[in-house]
């Protein structure tokens, strides 16, 4: 098959031939019709990741058509149209067992822990427990825009955060993570307000649900402007960045008794951020992590979006071949463009 491979750290990968995967006896083979190319797959790339093993395939957010199926599968056949969470459970450890296979144990990451999905085809693990099937009325790319940055928005809102109607949602960073918060977030009532740098990705958080944003590039006090304009704090705020000055603005402007949530991954230089603890005690505020969601968790994911209310295909902002990944991949530390990259030729 036809592969992205990188065979040293920050070195430029190249589009290779490669072994065709063979199904696990409790896995699948899918056919990869769409991944999207997240900044994880950057981390991975610069050598952020200690899972990652040279030579290495990236892409963890995809979605395709089963090709092949181990012999101990008993709830997909060939054909069948799926997606996967970026991080699966082995189904075994007590994290499993209490359906938290997002923080399991022995976890399966595509792109991370194995090779991924910037290829032709992908294997995939456990898949009884990790597969998700698609509705026939989604398209395949803005199913593979969903399995990481939004799915892990999704959990961070409403599983994490709780957030509910009439709160405010603080987003700090309105890259696909921050996007899709945004969105999530208005679809559930709360009012938003949106922290970036950049006008172009501000204009987009409004038209996604935001009813308030804020320059950080032109504005001294960030944490200062977002309690201002919520007359008090958010009562949750994500750092959907992953960046020490993010991280520390959503904490500075909760309101008493509010919640962070580190979405964004904190990594390398970056990975022990300095954090107000004094106003974390005062306050009694929470700092909770999230880090995927669980194949039984897309249904209700999936409803919103049957409803209408949460509409994914509007983050994707364009979408490339397999070869132009490697560019795409190696600039994703720019943070240039606006909305979700897709690879959808191979």
């Amino acid at each position: 098959m036809k592969a992205v491979v990188y065979e040293a750290f920050s070195a430029p990968p190249h589009i290779m031939t490669v072994p065709d995967p063979t199904p696990e006896p409790h896995g699948v083979v899918v056919k990869v019709m769409a991944t999207g190319v997240c900044r994880s797959d950057w981390h991975g790339w610069v050598g952020h990741d200690t899972d990652i093993q040279l030579p290495h395939v990236p892409g963890h957010e995809l979605a395709g058509i089963v090709e092949a199926v181990g012999r101990d599968v008993t709830k997909w056949k060939v054909g069948d149209r799926v997606t996967v969470p970026f991080v699966g459970g082995c189904g075994a450890c007590p994290e499993c067992h209490s359906g938290n296979h997002q923080v399991c144990d022995r976890q399966f990451q595509p792109g991370f822990t194995h090779w991924g999905s910037f290829a032709q085809y992908v294997g995939l693990h456990q898949a009884d427990i990790n597969l998700v099937g698609l509705p026939e009325s989604m398209d395949f790319t803005t199913a593979a825009s969903l399995g990481c940055r939004f799915v892990t928005s999704f959990r961070a809102v409403i599983d994490q955060g709780k957030a509910s109607a009439g709160q405010w949602v603080a987003v700090h960073g309105c890259g696909g993570v921050g996007l899709s918060a945004i969105m999530i977030a208005n679809a559930v009532g709360a009012n938003v307000v949106a922290i970036d740098i950049s006008e172009d990705k501000l204009a987009l958080a409004r038209a996604l649900g935001a009813v308030a944003t804020v320059n950080a590039s032109e504005v001294a006090e960030v944490a200062e402007a977002v309690i201002e304009t919520t007359r008090g704090g958010a009562h949750v705020s994500l750092d959907a960045l992953g960046h020490p000055t993010t991280c520390f603005n959503s904490i500075g402007n909760l309101r008493k008794r509010g919640k962070h949530v580190q979405v964004g991954l904190m990594l390398a230089e970056n990975s022990t951020p300095a954090i107000p603890m004094s106003r974390v005690i005062a306050n009694e505020l929470e700092i909770l992590g999230s880090h995927g969601m669980q194949a039984h968790r897309y249904d209700a994911m999936l409803e919103l979006m049957r409803s209408g209310k949460l509409a994914p295909e509007k983050l994707i902002g364009r979408t490339i071949t397999l070869e132009q990944s490697i560019d795409a991949l190696m600039t994703m530390d720019r943070f240039e463009g606006t909305g979700v990259t897709v690879v959808t030729e191979f």
